[in-house]
């Protein structure tokens, strides 16, 4: 088993966009383009100080008391020209990194969604839902922020300090001296700022996923929570929960505050420092009136952007946090990895499988499973029987390649012709081998898109026919609107015996050649009962099948009966073989007949549960 890869919370934030947007390449692609026009539609801004300057220098100060009109005009009229230029560039800069954000991000989230998909049963049942679905949305949107507004900003801000710089430095290299030196301590303080900010908003980001969880559950289970009267708990968990995203956002808003605080009083003392230093140069004839004018615009123009810093850190670490949750999603380990086709392949036709020398042990767990040979023949009808956590699920789930053995091989075939499921592609072996599990779950759509799930490319009259096939035509006329009938949210508008008559007109629409049951029809009513056992009769026939079963009747009709124990396989043979050799399964089976003569039913109650 692969060990989940995570990252360092302590990494730089630098390093962190770096490896955020490899994993996005649409971003940067072109990016020089784009910081040219950027510069380009800054440079704008600094085209009024000096406009300013040469108006007072050299329109007021060259004419001996009058006004050089033209000259004025035409340092106008060019502006303006330059001022279009300038935000033509900025718009097409716009432009370019939306666009490029919207691509990279759209690859993002296909892939972060998809690596969710590819981790193995195992490793998604060891995450919170809800923290699986925050990395995938409110994540990847928080980065989607920082880049298209956020990011804006610091291109052009940056762009803006930069030509504003070395306007100043052309201006007066004395008064660009004394800006740089008053705005170094902050330059160097907002290091440790943005160190402090990064731990906070991890800590927001986390909590935004705990909330989610939280909000989700009860929403899911609302008919547990009504059932049980925990309301009130439940709102307490949920306002707990709230309360410590609250309290997280407040401690880093906080550190946004003194931040911007900071810059303020900066940006203050810069403007009086180069009031002050500049008139002085002008009494002493090193400096024009114009230049002093317009220098003060010029630190304006420095200043603006320094204090906009604050929230460009604010925005960036939030990014940043939400980019390593996502790095961390997808340098999870996909312990279950599809080796992609022409590896190896299935043979068409019948199907038996075979464990060869299989253990299984959960990450830093004791074995669950150990020293398992076996091969089920083509065609054979296998029940699975055995206690809680005796091993028959885990053995189902390796069988479907959902899990993958710690050692041994698990292979299926016939003859001479057998593969290593792990060298199957996924499309080639979920053609072959299906799953249907004890409770079917169901997409929030209509009946006929439940069922194609099954075969993508059933037409209506192919769905029909199916259902008529497993003898389920007087369900499926007493259902509202028949095909387009809504089965709702996880197909809560059905029932639990009609979610699972769903399930296997799916599974005969699939059409493969080995089935993999978890007793399918073990907690239905007595009339849906009947119909799913018909309907199975139909669906077993001609294929290889191995069904955990929970029941009497379904270990008595099996061709064999395989015994689980403490993750061994004990026993191995018929049903009447088995209760006459007077070892587990007779212990099992005893409970089981005791059970149903006190009229409790055919499953005894902790015996042979899932």
């Amino acid at each position: 088993m692969s060990e989940k890869k995570k990252s360092d919370p302590r990494e730089g934030s630098l390093r962190i966009i770096r490896r955020g947007l490899s994993l996005s390449p649409a971003i940067v692609e072109g990016w020089r383009r784009t910081v040219l026009l950027a510069l380009l539609g800054t440079a704008g801004s600094s085209l009024v100080p000096i406009v300013v300057q040469r108006s007072v220098d050299s329109g007021l100060g060259d004419t001996q008391g009058g006004v050089d009109s033209g000259r004025i005009v035409l340092v106008v009229v060019l502006a303006a020209v330059l001022l279009g230029v300038s935000g033509v560039a900025s718009w097409a800069a716009k432009v370019r990194i939306f666009t490029g954000t919207e691509r990279g991000l759209t690859q993002l989230r296909v892939r972060a969604f998809r690596h969710v998909h590819d981790l193995s049963m195992l490793t998604q049942n060891t995450q919170r839902r809800g923290s699986l679905v925050s990395r995938v949305t409110s994540d990847i949107d928080q980065i989607s922020l920082f880049l298209q507004s956020t990011g804006m900003i610091l291109v052009l801000s940056a762009g803006q300090m930069l030509v504003a710089t070395v306007v100043m430095a052309f201006l007066s290299w004395q008064l660009t001296l004394v800006v740089i030196g008053v705005f170094i301590p902050l330059a160097l303080s907002l290091k440790i700022f943005a160190e402090r900010m990064s731990i906070a908003y991890d800590r927001v980001r986390q909590t935004v996923a705990d909330l989610l969880t939280t909000i989700a559950e009860p929403v899911v289970g609302a008919s547990v929570v009504r059932s049980y009267a925990i309301e009130r708990r439940t709102q307490q968990r949920i306002d707990d929960a709230i309360q410590t995203n609250y309290r997280s956002n407040v401690k880093a808003q906080t550190i946004v505050s003194v931040t911007f605080a900071s810059a303020i009083l900066v940006g203050g003392v810069a403007n009086a420092a180069a009031l002050g230093v500049g008139v002085w140069l002008g009494v002493v004839g090193d400096l024009s009136m114009g230049t002093v004018i317009a220098f003060i615009f010029l630190i304006t123009l420095f200043v603006g952007p320094a204090q906009m810093a604050t929230q460009v850190i604010t925005e960036a670490q939030n990014a940043v946090a939400s980019w390593r949750r996502v790095i961390e999603l997808l340098e999870t380990p996909a312990d279950v990895v599809d080796p992609g086709p022409g590896v190896a392949a299935l043979p068409t036709g019948d199907l038996g499988a075979r464990f060869s020398a299989v253990r299984f042990a959960y990450p830093e767990g004791p074995t669950v499973l150990a020293d398992l040979d076996v091969t089920i023949e083509p065609r054979q009808r296998v029940a699975v029987v055995g206690e809680t956590g005796s091993g028959k699920t885990t053995f189902a789930k390796l069988l479907t390649r959902l899990m993958d053995p710690v050692e041994g091989t698990v292979s299926l075939g016939r003859d001479d012709q057998w593969a290593d499921i792990a060298q199957v592609s996924f499309a080639d072996l979920r053609r072959h081998v299906v799953m249907v599990p004890q409770e079917g779950f169901l997409f929030d759509s209509s009946l006929a898109e439940n069922l194609r799930y099954g075969r993508r490319s059933a037409t209506d009259a192919e769905l029909v026919a199916a259902i008529g096939d497993l003898g389920l035509v007087d369900w499926f006329e007493a259902l509202p609107r028949g095909l387009e009938t809504r089965v709702g949210q996880r197909g809560e508008s059905l029932s639990a015996g009609e979610r699972q008559l769903v399930a296997l007109v799916r599974s005969a629409l699939a059409d493969p050649a080995f089935l993999v049951l978890d007793e399918a029809t073990s907690a239905v009513d007595p009339q849906t009962e009947l119909r799913a056992t018909r309907a199975l009769e139909v669906l077993l026939d001609g294929r290889t099948s191995v069904t955990i079963a929970h029941r009497l009747s379904t270990a008595e009709n099996a061709d064999r009966v395989l015994v689980f124990d403490a993750g061994r396989l004990v026993e191995d043979g018929s049903h009447a073989d088995l209760v006459d050799a007077g070892g587990v399964y007779q212990r099992l089976h005893a409970s089981w007949v005791a059970q149903a003569s006190l009229g409790g039913g055919v499953t005894p109650a902790g015996t042979l549960a899932p």
